[in-house]
């Protein structure tokens, strides 16, 4: 292959928007030219396929076959799956709690929602900047351009008001590229819990001068946000509503992990809710936060066919939840096909009473190896991180960043990562690792162009 050759299938790909560790990966190989674009247009042209659906690539394009195996999971919907009993547990309490005279259940439960989103969806119709850190390569997995797996249960609130509903709880699973250790995974699991409320909603039982009460401002020196309100809404109609989403929300924990809970509020910020409030619990003698929540920015009800109304909304992780539970030390258990892992939890039901504290059934020792190769200069840990997944899958532990060295010299960064290998169901033998550990180091400089140290 000459430099000439060389460069016009850069060009080539460049104008496909492709990743050049292909041409790199195929020119190694010393193919002829007419075959490595024969390879390369195949590759570039194909579709991504979600639940029958294809998606076509472009530049953006950055979800990895490991990723698109997961969407199928839906460990929500699987029976005495950890997960799913801490999702039936909420909603059991909130259908149980908040009924009509006639006792039916006031929330709806969503939760076989399409993953696969707009960005309008994803973004847009929860007010997040174009410039938010929120919308990144380096954070998301995109289809293409315009579509991506859903980073969070909210891309849905617009729609769900849309079709007429103003309490609801919606599940599932959400996709973020992140780091790799014992509680993160790029696949986890939300329930979103959103509240509408009309102004005699919200002041019902109020003493006298209710009438004056309003939702909304109307004197124009006051129209205008504060650290304590949205411009729209009346500091009355926030501090009632903070106290509605504040005390559905202690409920709800009390239930979860019992009536002797403590638990606070610290102020936080999320782009879709002002004021926005994290809920943090004592557990184990620990703070830990276990969920957000806030006021709904009023736009989005307006967009959602509520201008009428003040929304809040909490999420959470059921991940996390159900770890803390059921003391279970590692996330990837909840992806493990072995089945000593569900069988521990066939006797559980929604009653908390009932719980059951996970017993480890892997003992196996852990194999560590290094990596370290000099950072180009638009390098993502996350790119580095999806990449030991696709090959390692979950006999990856953890990844950590062990070092870094800049060249005095060339002024180039280098980084270190050391790579944990632990089955969770069987001995794995150190050539076996050996072999993954190559694979790593080969798909490193193919996808990521590094170079190795």
């Amino acid at each position: 292959i000459t430099h000439h050759n060389i460069l016009s299938v850069a060009s080539i790909m460049i104008q496909a928007k492709a990743q050049p560790g292909v041409l790199f990966a195929l020119a190694r190989d010393k193919l002829p030219l007419r075959r490595i674009l024969s390879a390369y247009c195949s590759v570039a042209s194909e579709p991504l396929q979600v639940f029958g659906n294809a998606y076509s690539k472009d530049s953006v394009t950055n979800v990895p076959a490991s990723i698109l195996e997961k969407v199928e999971r839906k460990l929500h919907h699987v029976p005495y799956h950890p997960v799913k009993i801490i999702k039936d547990r909420i909603v059991h309490h909130f259908q149980k709690k908040y009924v009509t005279r006639t006792g039916n259940a006031t929330f709806a439960h969503v939760d076989n929602i399409n993953p696969v989103v707009t960005t309008e969806q994803n973004f847009d119709s929860l007010l997040t900047p174009p410039d938010h850190q929120a919308r990144s390569k380096a954070d998301n997995y995109y289809l293409n351009s315009t579509t991506l797996l859903r980073s969070h249960t909210s891309a849905h609130q617009r729609d769900l008001i849309r079709s007429g509903l103003d309490r609801f709880l919606v599940t599932g699973d959400v996709y973020r590229r992140d780091e790799i250790d014992s509680t993160h995974y790029p696949v986890f699991h939300q329930m979103e819990g959103v509240r509408l409320l009309t102004r005699d909603e919200l002041y019902a039982g109020q003493d006298g001068g209710s009438a004056e009460l309003q939702l909304f401002e109307s004197d124009p020196p006051c129209d205008v946000e504060t650290a304590d309100k949205q411009r729209e809404h009346t500091i009355d109609a926030v501090k009632m509503a903070e106290f509605n989403l504040k005390t559905t929300v202690e409920d709800l924990v009390r239930d979860l992990f019992g009536p002797d809970i403590e638990s606070r509020w610290n102020p936080c910020y999320f782009p879709f809710t002002h004021p926005s409030y994290e809920m943090e619990i004592k557990f184990q003698g620990e703070w830990m936060e276990i969920l957000g929540s806030g006021i709904m920015r009023h736009p989005i009800l307006a967009s959602g066919g509520a201008p009428n109304k003040i929304g809040w909304a909490f999420g959470l992780g059921l991940d996390r939840l159900t770890m803390l539970l059921f003391g279970i030390h590692d996330i990837r258990l909840l992806w493990s096909h072995d089945p000593r892992f569900l069988q521990q939890f066939q006797s559980v039901g929604v009653d908390p009473k009932t719980n059951v504290t996970f017993a480890p059934f892997s003992k196996y020792p852990a194999c560590y190896k290094d990596i370290s190769f000099w950072v180009p200069r638009e390098f993502s840990c996350n790119d580095f991180y999806d990449v030991v997944r696709s090959v390692g899958g979950d006999l990856v532990e953890k990844v950590q960043l062990v070092d870094k060295f800049t060249h005095p010299k060339t002024k180039q960064d280098s980084h270190c990562y050391r790579i944990t290998y632990r089955s969770m169901d069987s001995t794995v033998t150190n050539e076996d690792i050996n072999q993954l550990q190559n694979n790593v180091r080969e798909r490193v400089v193919e996808q990521l162009c590094v170079q190795l140290r």
